[in-house]
């Protein structure tokens, strides 16, 4: 018999009793992209899931219509779930997108990472099914704030060992390969959309995007998002499988708020 999925929702992984604001920013998400799916046949939908996004359509046993659901690292996953009532209600709002996510791991993303990861997710269909593509293709200029992540993020790469590299494979769901003097970890973020994440003990930490769709499906700014996700990914594994170690500040605020309780954490905003 299968065992039965255990959903989160925003709320568990922030560890808050009251509604907070990732809540209130997937609710506005939600209010913003449902009228996408009013008119759109559930076959193209699908198609669009599965070879342009990489997901799977399926059910998640909530009433839904329908659930999109994307694996954003192995044993980490984003649900969409889709609800058209009309206007049974009286308030204008003739459906609703909720999110949920669920996997062995998913405890250990924060809720601010997933709902980023939402708002891409849903401009990506949106491109997808408008038939449009990203406006901001500047995939060789990195921003200020990648620049700030590639140094505040470099230094806890020197506790990564060689043994770790099948490891960190599996972990991340990518191509790891030990470098003279470092690693390179390629992932594929969507089809023919690649992250390259590579480490030099001399030049530090770098990013690099490339793939056959890049330009026609996810702007420069989201692709830069998708690879700090990716970054802190890393992080997370190196943190715990070095715990032992006097690891830099930073390492403990890659997690969720859950997470950090359960351990009993200092969670430090990044």
């Amino acid at each position: 018999m299968e065992k039965k999925r255990k959903l989160w929702n925003v709320g568990q992984i922030d560890a808050i009793g009251v509604r907070g604001p990732h809540e209130k920013e997937l609710q506005e998400i939600s209010n913003t992209k449902y009228p996408l799916f009013k008119e759109l046949e559930i076959d193209k939908l699908k198609d669009l899931v599965v070879n342009d996004l990489g997901g799977t359509m399926d059910n998640i046993g909530l009433g839904e219509d329908w659930t999109i659901t994307f694996e954003i690292f192995p044993q980490v996953n984003i649900h969409i779930s889709y609800s058209f009532f009309g206007d049974e209600f009286g308030d204008e709002m003739e459906a609703e997108l909720k999110y949920y996510f669920s996997g062995e791991r998913v405890h250990l993303v924060p809720g601010e990472d997933f709902v980023a990861y939402v708002d891409i997710l849903m401009d990506f269909i949106e491109l997808m099914i408008k038939k449009e593509e990203p406006f901001d293709k500047n995939y060789n200029m990195k921003s200020k704030m990648m620049e700030k992540v590639l140094t505040q993020r470099s230094e806890p790469f020197i506790f990564l060992k060689d043994a770790d590299k099948e490891k960190v494979s599996t972990f991340l769901g990518a191509k790891v390969q030990k470098t003279p003097d470092g690693w390179a970890i390629i992932r594929e973020v969507f089809p023919n959309i690649f992250t390259e994440i590579t480490w030099d003990t001399k030049k530090g930490l770098d990013i690099a995007f490339s793939g056959d769709n890049l330009a026609k499906k996810i702007s420069s700014v989201h692709a830069e998002f998708v690879g700090i996700f990716t970054i802190n990914h890393i992080l997370r594994y190196i943190t715990l499988n070095n715990l032992e170690k006097d690891l830099p500040d930073i390492c403990f605020t890659m997690f969720s708020r859950y997470f950090t309780k359960q351990k009993d954490w200092d969670h430090k905003r990044r």
